[in-house]
């Protein structure tokens, strides 16, 4: 081949390659969407409404007067559905008025599918499991309430159909290792007189199997979840100090397999290591051309003692008085759980949902924790204290519970303290939602009676009624208004947990295809 020729090919292989990039980027470019949206919200009273903040992946105030505005540029999965792969991103911003920051990265996030497997990059928000988003009260362990962790994730986030079974059986679910955000808000919220602390990692897990037919399937499944590395500011004899919590590869392990590992407020009593939490979810469904029911159940744990509602109560004596000698056995009762159910009115679209859900979580593995000792070989470890740890901050994200937002968050307490003080308590949930024409609602009623919690008890119980009524209209597409949208939510709180509110929310929005 002469120079010419060679000079030929190279430029040709150079232009076919750049037209391929090109096509490839065009094409990772198209079903691009935006999404612009601004809200306000106004109440009277000490906070806004549980159900104006609640379950918005914390993208929400307490303050009786707050707003944002908000732009959303993203590039869904289902663009490539008829592929074998995919790609989706998207980058979601708000500036906000009265919000525990002023510039808020909501999402922002990278991810890849190869057939039903999806990689997932950055902060994203993520549903709820096995309920309804919109009318449920939401998970106790991975739920909706606080603002998305910066994470990488591995997922099958639908059901996988086990071959040669004719789809009796199908699981997914997902793994995932992040790091929280909110150092700063933590150390400004607790004005360091209080625990906090920085660079917590974050570890969740979570497995679901459906079995059975099309129309009648039972799914059960188990979440969990682990803080942990970083460091704690933690009062000792010598005063205030920062401690190292447990690191590298050893603590990363021992957040993947509990049962080994220990915190630094231990000491003799070794513990594993980093907060551990969970739960066991399962829904039975019922699906026909009319209409659909669903019955769920959750049972939330913090240790072993709720996990499996066992504990070896017992220990050796002499020299190995602090190792287990497995000759008994303790036996928890199953009193903390969540029922729910959910009928679908395929048919009459004006109440389409109906859910109903009852919550309770007064026991808490009992009310007495006794370690054992030299002298006393048995040990019954209660006081669970749901959402609260020694060592780290709980479970919330910029003072938001990372689970049902019926605990009450942090961002409730005036003195600065991370600490869910409300962890103790009975609420039914009644919720229902439709569609008028273009115009679709959602009605929440939700009552409760708190006892505080162990560390924290209330003199007496106390009793909440909250309320709210949210109606979203989007116009028609052969509208001169073709892609706007409004949101207005009207809500209120009456009682002794988050006092007495009333407040108004409104959200313009528009979007459409870049």
């Amino acid at each position: 081949m002469n120079n010419k020729s060679a000079i030929a090919s190279t430029f040709l292989c150079m232009s076919l390659s750049c037209n391929v990039t090109a096509q490839g980027l065009h094409r990772l470019a198209d079903s691009l969407s935006y999404r612009v949206e601004m809200q306000a919200t106004l109440s009277d009273g000490d906070h806004a409404p549980l159900w104006l903040t609640a379950n918005r992946h914390g993208l929400s105030t307490l303050e009786t007067w707050g707003g944002y505005v908000r732009a959303t540029a993203e590039r869904r999965l289902t663009a490539d559905a008829g592929r074998r792969w995919g790609v989706g991103y998207a980058l979601d911003l708000a500036v906000a008025d009265g919000f525990t920051s002023r510039f808020v990265v909501q999402q922002a996030y990278i991810e890849a599918r190869w057939l039903k497997g999806v990689l997932t990059l950055g902060s994203k928000e993520q549903p709820i499991e096995l309920k309804n988003q919109e009318l449920s009260s939401g998970s106790q362990a991975l739920g909706i309430n606080a603002r998305p962790v910066p994470q990488l994730r591995l997922s099958l986030p639908d059901y996988w159909v086990i071959p040669g079974i004719k789809g009796w059986l199908a699981l997914k679910g997902h793994i995932s290792l992040g790091v929280t955000t909110d150092d700063r808000w933590q150390k400004d919220f607790t004005q360091q007189r209080h625990r906090f602390t920085k660079h917590t990692m974050l570890h969740t897990k979570a497995g679901y199997l459906r079995v059975g037919p099309k129309n009648i399937t039972f799914e059960g499944g188990l979440e969990m979840a682990t803080q942990f590395g970083g460091s704690t500011w933690q009062h000792d004899s010598t005063g205030w100090a920062w401690y190292d919590n447990e690191r590298g590869m050893g603590a990363l392990m021992h957040a993947l397999i509990p049962g080994g590992g220990n915190d630094l407020t231990d000491g003799t009593y070794s513990n594993s290591g980093g907060n551990h939490l969970g739960a066991w979810v399962a829904r039975f469904n019922m699906d026909f051309c009319r209409w659909g029911l669903s019955v769920y159940g959750e049972h939330f744990f913090e240790d072993q003692s709720s996990m499996l509602q066992t504990g070896a109560a017992g220990y050796g004596e002499g020299s190995n008085w602090n190792k287990r000698s497995g000759k008994s056995i303790f036996l928890y009762e199953l009193k903390d759980f969540m029922l729910g159910a959910e009928l679908r009115l395929k048919r009459f679209p004006w109440v389409s949902n109906v859910v109903v859900e009852y919550l309770t979580t007064r026991y808490q593995s009992g009310p007495v924790y006794h370690d054992h000792s030299r002298g006393n070989s048995v040990q019954i470890t209660g006081c669970d204290d749901y959402y609260n740890h020694k060592s780290f901050s709980g479970w919330q994200h910029w003072g938001m519970v990372m689970g049902n937002p019926l605990y009450l968050s942090p961002l409730y307490n005036a003195d600065g303290w991370l600490e869910v003080r409300d962890n103790r308590f009975r609420a039914l949930h009644v919720a229902a939602g439709g569609c008028v024409s273009r115009l679709r609602y959602r009605l929440m009623a939700t009552w409760q009676r708190g006892w505080g919690s162990y560390a924290w008890l209330y003199p007496d119980p106390r009793d909440n009624f909250s309320l709210m009524g949210e109606a979203i209209y989007d116009f028609s597409p052969k509208s001169p208004l073709r892609g706007w949208g409004l949101r207005l939510g009207v809500a209120l709180d009456r009682g002794e947990i988050y006092g007495d509110n009333t407040g108004l929310q409104l959200t313009v929005s528009r979007r459409g295809w870049l």
